[in-house]
């Protein structure tokens, strides 16, 4: 009997045995089923973005979560016509309102001038004669310079501007004669004298003057080429015609507005 030392070919069968290390290897089959089910699982990911961009606006309205259903049933409950109408509270805080605003109309026009009044422009240097809300006349006139002027002697100072605000017509003179103040002197570089007398000078302020208080005045001037300008010592200054009109229109206490 011979025995043959020479190992078994690769050829011959074995038997195969399972690696309990790392588990049966599973089948081809099996693992062609994986791998196609991972390929729809990622081509259903990718497409999903682009099947919500593309959507109708018909079909978005059947894709609405149960919270957007919630939130938009109320909404469509009411058609435009028939939306909930102001209630009661409503409709007495909006008549309580248009209450104030006709008390305070009325009271506005309670203010308001009545009758034949001045309204006095500073900056302009206009005057308006009013009746009521009409502009009976413009005239053209000449106000405060606001210079300023110092005594170097007493330390005194003047600042020549038209006072601002509400007054009244004073006084009313024909033929005033100026009284020619101690800054009208400290000005000319003259002596202030000592004699009343030496300081009055007819017919500097024309042939009318309106007194508003405080010293001041509406009258005429002898430099009617510098009307429109400011150029005064506080006082407003008119041409002839328009100085004789107010003082023939207006009476004493009639409101002057100086802005």
């Amino acid at each position: 009997m011979t025995i043959s030392l020479h190992r078994l070919s690769d050829s011959s069968p074995r038997p195969v045995r399972p690696n309990r290390d790392l588990g049966s290897v599973p089948p081809p089959s099996h693992r062609r089923f994986r791998r196609r089910a991972l390929l729809v699982v990622a081509a259903a990911l990718l497409l999903a973005p682009l099947f919500l961009l593309f959507r109708s606006p018909d079909d978005s309205q059947g894709l609405n979560t149960p919270g957007e259903a919630a939130a938009t049933a109320p909404e469509a409950r009411h058609s435009p016509a028939e939306q909930p109408v102001a209630t009661a509270p409503a409709t007495e805080n909006i008549a309580k309102l248009r209450a104030k605003n006709a008390a305070l109309s009325a009271r506005i026009r309670s203010l308001a001038p009545t009758g034949d009044y001045l309204v006095i422009d500073t900056a302009g240097n206009k005057i308006l004669l009013r009746r009521g809300e009409k502009t009976r006349a413009e005239m053209v006139a000449s106000c405060g310079s606001g210079n300023v002027l110092e005594d170097p002697t007493s330390g005194r100072r003047w600042v020549f501007d038209t006072p601002r605000g509400q007054f009244r017509i004073q006084s009313k003179l024909v033929n005033p004669v100026w009284m020619k103040p101690d800054w009208a002197f400290i000005e000319e570089g003259e002596v202030i004298p000592e004699n009343p007398a030496a300081r009055a000078e007819p017919g500097m302020m024309g042939d009318y003057a309106l007194g508003i208080g405080q010293g001041y005045f509406i009258h005429g001037t002898l430099y009617t080429r510098l009307l429109g300008r400011n150029v005064s010592h506080g006082c407003v200054r008119l041409g002839d015609k328009d100085l004789e009109q107010i003082y023939r229109t207006l009476p004493i206490g009639s409101r002057v507005i100086i802005f």
